[in-house]
């Protein structure tokens, strides 16, 4: 992923982040052809205690509380919809997520979905209902647009499903790469690349996860992937987001609190 992203320096810069998205993750067909060539491809650099703070972390993340785990996007989404607008369901609602509290989010789904939340139901609604409906989700304004931009996109071009590749994902007014790669994930169970968010790209700069700090969470996820094994790139947005919710904080992170107080190279100790 690394050398992908460095072929792009030619690329303008207003567009530079997309296509280096584009060009790492075409199709989402790597999760058999990478498995069997994982292990003998060993990184040539590996953070220092990853494995006992990977470890330490899913010990404290053993309860399953935070936000994410009762609200995050997986929770609001209809499982007993048919595929095909579950998948929708779960495209909004990351669609949604950006920039808002995982409490927002799930409120606005759950409104959403009491009017019938479908491709249909969408294109039918006037931005009028819509924003009332979603607000106060961050950015709802732009939102509207996005959803209603997208949501036609879906209809027209994919027959009302979404994208089953990120590149086609990130190409929809309002879907990023974090965005893109969970729906992957979550839509369809594909592991397509690391999601990485605020919290995800905090944590891993503080435990110097990354071989030297990364600005934009874009530079954490290829930084990530160069040396995380694949086998965890599914679990790790869940494991990180939930941890950086309850002890790893932006501001005042409760380092007391944190199994990891005595090998983080952040740790505020006593």
């Amino acid at each position: 992923a690394a050398s992908q992203a460095r072929s792009t320096a030619g690329i303008p810069r207003r567009s530079r982040r997309r296509k280096s998205v584009t060009i790492a993750y075409e199709s989402g067909q790597g999760d058999g052809a990478e498995q069997g060539t994982a292990e003998p491809q060993r990184p040539r650099w590996e953070p220092r205690d990853w494995r006992q703070q990977l470890e330490r972390i899913r010990e404290m993340r053993r309860s399953r509380d935070a936000p994410v785990d009762e609200m995050g996007v997986e929770k609001c989404y209809d499982s007993s919809a048919p595929p095909q607008v579950m998948r929708y369901q779960v495209l909004l609602s990351l669609m949604l997520s950006s920039q808002t509290k995982d409490q927002v989010t799930s409120a606005a789904m759950l409104r959403l979905r009491q009017h019938g939340l479908t491709v249909d139901s969408i294109l039918q609604m006037d931005d009028a209902t819509l924003g009332q409906i979603i607000y106060p989700v961050g950015f709802w304004r732009n939102k509207v647009k996005y959803i209603k931009q997208t949501t036609a996109i879906l209809k027209q071009k994919y027959g009302g499903d979404i994208p089953r590749t990120v590149e086609e994902l990130v190409q929809l007014p309002g879907v990023g790469p974090k965005m893109a790669h969970l729906a992957m994930n979550i839509a369809w169970d594909s592991v397509s690349g690391i999601a990485v968010d605020t919290h995800v790209h905090r944590i891993t700069n503080r435990l110097k996860w990354v071989k030297k700090e990364t600005r934009y969470p874009e530079e954490t996820r290829v930084a990530l992937e160069d040396w995380l094994p694949r086998d965890l790139w599914r679990e790790i947005n869940w494991l990180l987001v939930g941890f950086g919710q309850q002890t790893c904080l932006p501001v005042n992170p409760r380092c007391n609190e944190c199994l990891n107080q005595d090998i983080c190279p952040a740790a505020k100790r006593c």
